[in-house]
């Protein structure tokens, strides 16, 4: 089962990395460009809390290979033999069995044999994201990442015991989860909240997802399709699941959201447990200015300006270089450039 889902995040990961590509052109007798470079060693952690994540240590070490870093190394508080085993099929150096703000200090700086890294990704809890903010000025960090959310957008042909089953699957997540859904229907929202109630009473971690459901979470129903995408993108959630007969069209017209899940059959579960994009990803509205965990946060886009030796230099690089550099009134630069004139 591990490698046959290691095998999607791969497979999903190799192909994102080949659809990134070096640039080189011409600006006035320079060759300019960029190379993507991975970093040389990473950190990914993976929480161990509540409940073992080896699916945290396959979508953040997987990616990080996938981008060609020589060196991963994954932390999590008391591993179990499948967070052991996740390691082992990720093709990690090692495992740290140290959780919370110490690992994290460790990948940022380095404890005995433990190198620091260039890059430390993974969710965490409140002290992981903390954590993560302060070492943030010494070593890049994926994101801030606080409780998981869920909004779901279901009309009046979604089934409320499927819907009430995706909200439960985010609710047990965390007391401080939030599963949210706007329903255009006011039948399928009183069914939902039926179904919701009736299923929580056979729920082995009900005493986290009643929490979560209760304290975090709302069910509100909207009277239009306008008003919906208003909302969640208001909202910018984590994981936008959008459960309508016009799905598609609904998706197009969402500009926040950190996933998107298309249809009924496309349950956020599916993300979490590796259908290819990762699970790692924005949430508290921060997917209005980043995306998610992906090759990205292990690649470095490197620029560089050569001089092309077939191309002449044009005087107007020069000029222009001087002339600006003189209204900033930085003498030394407006030289520096003047020096290229005759060479």
């Amino acid at each position: 089962m591990l490698e046959r889902v290691a095998g999607r995040i791969r497979a999903f990961a190799e192909a994102q990395r080949a659809s990134m590509r070096n640039l080189s052109t011409t600006a006035d007798g320079f060759e300019v460009g960029h190379v993507l470079e991975p970093v040389r060693r990473a950190g990914c952690y993976a929480p161990g809390g509540r409940y073992p994540l080896p699916s945290s240590v396959l979508m953040t070490a997987i990616p990080a290979r996938a981008a060609g870093v020589a060196v991963v190394l994954v932390a999590s508080p008391r591993p179990e033999p499948i967070t052991l085993a996740a390691a082992a099929v990720a093709g990690v150096e090692a495992l740290v069995p140290v959780g919370g703000a110490p690992a994290i200090a460790a990948l940022a700086y380095g404890a005995g044999p433990i190198a620091p890294v260039d890059v430390i990704a993974g969710p965490g809890n409140q002290w992981v994201t903390a954590a993560k903010h302060v070492v943030s000025r010494d070593v890049r960090i994926d994101m801030l990442a606080g409780p998981s959310e869920l909004l779901i957008i279901a009309d009046s042909s979604a089934d409320p015991a499927v819907v009430a089953a995706d909200l439960l699957a985010q609710a047990e997540h965390d007391p401080q989860a939030r599963p949210m859904a706007l329903v255009l229907d006011p039948g399928v929202a009183d069914s939902l909240e039926i179904e919701l109630a009736r299923r929580l009473e056979t729920l082995p971690t009900r005493g986290v997802a009643e929490q979560a459901l209760v304290n975090h979470g709302f069910l509100a129903v909207v009277e239009s399709v306008d008003e919906a995408i208003r909302l969640a993108d208001g909202i910018a959630a984590e994981h936008v699941q959008i459960v309508a007969e016009q799905s598609e069209l609904i998706a197009k017209r969402i500009a926040h959201a950190g996933a998107l899940f298309i249809g009924c059959g496309a349950a956020e579960v599916f993300g979490d447990y590796g259908v290819g994009p990762n699970h790692t990803l924005p949430t508290g509205g921060g997917a209005r200015g980043r995306s998610g965990l992906s090759v990205l946060d292990f690649l470095r886009v490197r620029a560089f300006i050569r001089e092309h030796g077939s191309v002449p230099r044009s005087d107007a690089i020069v000029r222009d270089t001087a002339a600006l550099a003189r209204l900033e009134r930085l003498e030394a630069h407006a030289r520096a450039a003047e020096m290229r004139h005759s060479r």
